[in-house]
């Protein structure tokens, strides 16, 4: 049995790291209110866009534009959304085996958004052709673009023939829901069940059709990105308060545990000690 001693040392430091986990709960719990309200500010955008395209391809039919067909590369560009850090229950591991049940490193390119989602396909071989690690700290729009534009050129270049994105979908603080979805090409039969529009219904377009998805898709592509981002930060802290609390919740029950047990060890060592005394005064008289 553990002395009295070694248990009220280990009784401190559970309660210490109590603290530590509590408080790092409340951070994230500021923080995912903050990334909840960035989502919801986004989502008017997102729509209006996401209704944009889809009319425009359902009053096209079928048209021959470069976003829309395959390239004819086999090599599929992933961009991984993780955290830099790690204390957040299973949120990076769940994508990146996500992403390692539907990819091969053989023909695969990661864009990686996270150090825990970096290290972990690294791990496993795939080749990582970009770090945007620091990003996840605080991401922006203009962060979207910017890496948009660049997997959007290894695209048009023929580098890659397929562009997805793996990231973590925010539906509440409990549940946050791996997500891998496809980028480009666009496939216009999958992206016409979302929305019901009257095909029937003319129109006309300033510039042409192709120019306009020149400059249309490009954007929607950059959206989801940002979109993404959100979400993924959103999720983030959803999943570490859960595991805080967690946490935290087992420190409170291990310093009950521990306590119990330093009160038998004492009232033992009490036992003992007037078990000796009696003892002494017995064997003088």
């Amino acid at each position: 049995m553990a002395s009295m001693r070694d248990i009220k040392r280990r009784r401190e430091s559970v309660a210490s790291t109590g603290q530590i986990t509590k408080a790092m709960k409340l951070v994230s719990t500021v923080k995912l209110q903050k990334a909840k309200a960035r989502a919801e500010s986004n989502k008017p955008y997102f729509t209006m866009l996401y209704d944009t395209i889809c009319s425009v391809l359902a009053r096209t039919g079928k048209i021959d534009h470069r976003y829309l067909k395959d390239n004819g590369s086999a090599r599929k560009a992933v961009l991984v959304l993780t955290s830099n850090r790690g204390l957040a229950g299973g949120y990076n591991n769940n994508i990146v085996k996500e992403v390692a049940a539907q990819f091969t490193p053989e023909d695969t390119d990661i864009y990686a958004l996270g150090k825990k989602g970096l290290e972990g396909l690294s791990r496993k071989g795939y080749h990582i052709v970009e770090d945007y690690s620091e990003v996840m700290n605080d991401p922006l729009y203009a962060d979207a673009i910017h890496i948009g534009k660049n997997v959007l050129a290894s695209y048009e270049n023929g580098q890659v023939g397929e562009i997805y994105l793996a990231y973590t979908n925010f539906k509440n603080t409990v549940v946050q829901e791996p997500k891998l979805i496809k980028l480009l090409p666009i496939d216009v039969e999958e992206i016409m069940k979302d929305v019901e529009i009257d095909v029937l219904t003319p129109m006309n377009y300033e510039p042409e059709a192709d120019e306009a998805l020149d400059m249309i898709i490009p954007k929607y592509m950059n959206n989801i990105i940002y979109g993404a981002f959100v979400e993924a930060v959103a999720s983030e802290n959803g999943a570490r308060m859960q595991a805080m609390d967690s946490a935290t919740k087992n420190a409170e029950d291990m310093i009950a545990d521990l306590s119990l047990k330093y009160n038998r060890a004492r009232q033992g060592s009490i036992t003992q000690e007037l078990t000796e005394i009696i003892a002494g005064a017995e064997a003088i008289s």
